[in-house]
């Protein structure tokens, strides 16, 4: 899957000259906690978020320290602190520097940067212009639509237990000889011998998520290596 094809192209934007006030109003009235903001040619120049919008003087949750600390940070820090608590333009108060990803990017590749960065949202660009806005929440609409719709009825214990044996191949975890697979009516019965819980676990993940499969038996021993023999 590409951006495009999980990214949401319906995106409410600001203006760098917009108010504040406007910016809240837009966020609270599309329910995201976020906006891009844009120039007038559509060029993507920021982003406010409502973590730009906590520290207000109107409410008086603006920064209150004593003197001396005030002193310490300086004249700059204390004057773009004013800025950052008493503007009402959008310009003022946005982050300018954005983390973006092109609309053409594989999605993992999203997905790697939002982790980097510890963000919810990444702006979406074509050629430098806005095209979309990329959420948590797109991910999960992406991931059910993608799961799969078979149902019990439409496959057989012989198709599951080939789609298994094919998913264990994938795994360089498994070691096949030691795992035995059985499937009757649907239901799964796996045996063998593991050498940790984590591989008992994730062969019992793989074996749900086969489709058709309506339950499964463990009956794996774990064995741990002798110590040293394994690092």
């Amino acid at each position: 899957m590409n951006v495009s094809d999980v990214m949401n192209a319906q995106v409410r934007t600001a203006l760098a000259t917009d108010s504040v006030s406007l910016a809240m109003r837009i966020m609270l009235g599309a329910r995201v906690s976020g906006l891009p903001v844009v120039d007038d040619k559509g060029q993507l120049v920021g982003m406010i978020t409502e973590g730009d919008l906590l520290r207000r003087a109107e409410v008086g949750t603006d920064h209150h320290r004593p003197r001396w600390l005030e002193i310490v940070l300086g004249p700059r820090r204390m004057a773009q602190e004013y800025v950052d608590t008493h503007s009402r333009r959008v310009g003022d108060l946005m982050t300018s520097d954005v983390v973006t990803i092109e609309e053409s990017a594989p999605l993992g590749e999203a997905v790697a940067l939002m982790e980097k960065h510890r963000i919810r949202r990444l702006p979406v660009t074509r050629q430098g212009k806005l095209a979309g806005i990329l959420s948590r929440s797109d991910f999960m609409r992406a991931f059910l639509h993608a799961l799969p719709e078979t149902t019990a009825a439409e496959t057989s214990d012989a198709d599951i237990s080939r789609r298994i044996d094919q998913e264990m191949l994938r795994c360089p975890w498994i070691t096949r000889s030691a795992i035995k697979v059985g499937v009757a009516k649907g239901a799964v019965e796996i045996d063998g011998v593991v050498t940790n819980g984590a591989m008992r676990d994730a062969l019992r993940v793989l074996v749900e998520n086969v489709p058709g499969v309506t339950g499964v038996r463990d009956r794996l021993v774990v064995e741990e290596p002798a110590r040293g023999y394994f690092k």
